[in-house]
C-alpha cells in the first residue's frame, strides 16, 4: 500500500525501535511507496511513512531492496555531499563513506552482512540515519 510521506522533523528526529517479522508488511508498504515516488526518490525509512521501526528500502541497480534493523558496522573513504530527502525541502550537507559494511535482517528474518560502495552505500547511509533519528 502506498502511504503518505511524513514531513514533521520532530517525528523524523526520533530514533526508531527494532523491527520484528511482524513488521514485514511495513517493509512492503515502504517498497510500494518507494515505487510510487521512483522519479524523485531512491530510498526510504519507515519513519518517513510514520512508522517508528528500523526498516529501510532502497534502489540497488534495477532492484528495490528492504532491510530490517540495518546497522553500518564499518565505513571507509569519507566524503562530503549535499543530499535531498523526500520528507524535507532543500538540500543539506552530510558526511558519507564510499565503502560500508551493513549488518541487517532480510524479510525472512535471516541475519546478513553485506558490503556496498558508491551511490548505493550513500543511499543506505541516509536511510540508516533516518532510523537513528538523524535529520540531514
Amino acid at each position: 500500500m502506498i502511504r503518505p510521506i511524513m514531513t514533521s522533523e520532530i517525528i523524523l528526529a526520533q530514533p526508531c525501535d527494532e523491527a520484528t517479522l511482524a513488521d514485514v508488511p511495513v517493509a512492503q508498504d515502504l517498497l510500494d511507496t518507494l515505487a510510487a515516488h521512483a522519479s524523485t526518490c531512491v530510498g526510504m525509512a519507515a519513519n518517513m511513512i510514520g512508522v517508528r521501526k528500523r526498516i529501510i528500502v532502497f534502489v540497488d541497480g534495477a532492484a528495490r531492496r528492504a532491510m530490517l534493523n540495518p546497522e553500518v558496522v564499518s565505513a571507509a573513504g569519507p566524503y562530503q555531499v549535499e543530499e535531498g530527502c523526500l520528507s524535507l525541502t532543500g538540500k543539506r550537507p552530510a558526511t558519507r563513506y564510499k565503502r560500508i559494511k551493513v549488518r541487517y535482517q532480510d524479510l525472512a528474518g535471516k541475519q546478513r552482512t553485506e558490503s556496498f560502495t558508491g551511490w548505493t552505500a550513500q543511499i543506505i547511509q541516509h536511510e540508516v540515519d533516518h532510523c537513528n533519528g538523524i535529520v540531514i
